[in-house]
């Protein structure tokens, strides 16, 4: 239930230079910004009454792209994201095959050859000993090429046809696909909840209020959207949900039955940098190949049309710039057939965005189009000598995840995760933006602020929302400052945002709400 709740004695990010120690929610919206002796009006019966101790108090954060099912698989099998090598993740395989017996799937998620001294992946023959002939999928970091067993590979006869397998049991594009198909065969109704519920909540816990779920075939069944949103429900967490499929009769039905806000997310144009399958206009630095397309103009350009017309949202995956080209085009060319105010009606999206030339980004602007971008991936992988470097050269790497120059562009920004390929969170959105590894592309705190809470909304074509303002949804986190971490005393009566540098930590959630009903307390409710 949502009711009534009177929160006193805080300190509100209002945006501007207002002060404000308290707010009012009531049937889970807002109708109450101001002071302490103001809100003592609202308290009666039926009230729940809060003293905040101060606290920081802000809109809750959004997460405009994470794979909650998937996420909560890894917590409860293998996340192999500080694996420092081949025999390391062979061992934990083989340690969770003896304290698991009974497990039908080994499921890892998180490795990084780039980082190990002997830049080998495990092999299927690897795999088979160390999990005992259980079938075992243990995909890469970006989650678009994994390492599987030979277990996993007998239940997909014809396997070998598909593009992108290998006999060592490295599988990626076509093959890869079949496999996470499989593995997601493999785990029952409930478990998927259980994985859902354990993701959903990390993400309440983080001051995430609201997370968009992008499903598609090659992820799991669409059921998944429609679990998801379910045990949501149970923790009161909101969230949004998007099928990666192209459109057509049977696509639309499906969006409709599994109550979809388009058929968009992780519909994949290319792949990923970190597996050599994002698609490049030029060939990789450290391997001759351009990578994978897996859609053409013509399919994205009928797409954009067809769900226009049908009032969903569409989008698409696209990292590499051959992606990214791909998806203007199609985006020009539905801009003919069904004009510019239809789409810019829908706010269609394009996720990651991470190869952008500065020329499209007037059209992104122009036809509202939100860039659905992972500040985290340029904290991971674009530093000197890591991963953009090793896979682009210097010259394309130094040219990735422009966030600075699209919101300059007035491009709307909406942050994500990407969960499990990077972390649930909100602050380490914003941080990594703020510090951004190429000082011209870095956000100014209040921007990147905004792209993690409002922009998630717009993105989700929600305009009443992200922000502390009568009238508007009750989607608020509070937060506790560590010693250092504040731009301002704590006893200054206007709130600001805290520190973001890396070696501050970050506040940490105690409380929040979404449309009005707690999702997460740490302690501070009575």
């Amino acid at each position: 239930m949502t009711g009534l709740h009177v929160w006193k004695n805080g300190r509100l990010l209002l945006g501007g230079s207002g002060v404000a120690t308290a707010l009012v929610v009531r049937d889970g919206v807002i109708v109450y910004v101001g002071g302490d002796d103001g809100a003592c009006a609202w308290e009666g019966a039926g009230a729940r009454v809060v003293d905040l101790g101060r606290r920081l108090v802000t809109p809750g954060f959004v997460d405009a792209h994470a794979h909650l099912v998937q996420t909560g698989q890894v917590m409860a099998g293998l996340d192999l994201a500080r694996a420092r090598s081949r025999v390391e993740v062979l061992d934990r395989v083989a340690e969770y095959a003896r304290q698991h017996p009974e497990a039908g799937v080994i499921f890892g998620q998180g490795w990084d050859e780039g980082q190990w001294v002997e830049q080998r992946r495990p092999e299927r023959a690897e795999l088979d000993r160390a999990g005992g002939g259980v079938a075992v999928y243990l995909a890469r970091v970006d989650v678009h090429s994994a390492v599987v067993s030979t277990s996993l590979l007998e239940q997909l006869p014809g396997i070998e046809q598909q593009a992108g397998f290998t006999e060592a049991g490295w599988v990626s594009q076509e093959a890869h696909h079949r496999c996470r198909t499989q593995v997601a065969s493999l785990f029952t109704d409930e478990e998927r909840r259980s994985a859902a519920r354990a993701a959903l909540g990390v993400a309440a816990s983080s001051g995430l209020t609201s997370v968009h779920e992008l499903g598609g075939p090659h992820l799991g069944p669409a059921e998944d959207l429609v679990r998801v949103r379910e045990v949501a429900g149970e923790i009161g967490l909101d969230v949004v949900t998007y099928w990666g499929e192209l459109v057509g009769e049977s696509a639309i039905a499906t969006a409709r039955r599994v109550g979809a806000a388009g058929l968009a997310g992780d519909l994949c144009v290319d792949g990923a940098i970190g597996s050599r399958t994002a698609a490049l206009a030029e060939p990789y630095a450290d391997a001759p190949t351009r990578g994978v397309r897996y859609l053409s103009t013509e399919q994205i350009t009928e797409h954009l049309v067809g769900c226009t017309r049908a009032g969903l949202q569409a989008g698409f995956h696209c990292i590499g710039d051959d992606a990214v080209t791909a998806a203007l085009a199609g985006l020009r060319r539905a801009t003919e057939v069904v004009g510019p105010s239809a789409l810019r009606r829908l706010r269609h999206r394009l996720e990651h965005l991470e190869m952008v030339d500065e020329a499209d980004i007037s059209t992104l602007a122009e036809l509202g189009v939100v860039a659905s971008v992972q500040p985290a991936f340029d904290a991971a992988w674009g530093p000197p000598g890591e991963l953009y470097e090793a896979r682009l050269g210097r010259r394309r790497s130094s040219a990735m995840n422009r966030f600075a120059t699209l919101h300059r562009g007035a491009v709307a920004l909406a942050f994500g995760s990407d969960s499990p390929v990077t972390p649930l969170t909100g602050w380490g959105m914003v941080r990594a933006a703020v510090q951004h590894t190429q000082p011209n592309e870095r956000l100014a705190a209040a921007d990147a602020f905004a792209a993690a809470t409002r922009g998630g909304h717009h993105a989700a074509r929600v305009d009443d929302s992200g922000q502390l303002s009568v009238g508007w949804r009750a989607d608020v986190a509070v937060w506790d400052e560590p010693a250092g971490a504040v731009g301002r005393s704590i006893s200054h009566p206007v709130a600001a945002l805290p520190e973001l540098t890396r070696d501050v930590e970050l506040p940490s959630c105690v409380l929040a709400m979404s449309r009005g009903r707690v999702t997460h307390d740490h302690g501070v409710l009575p």
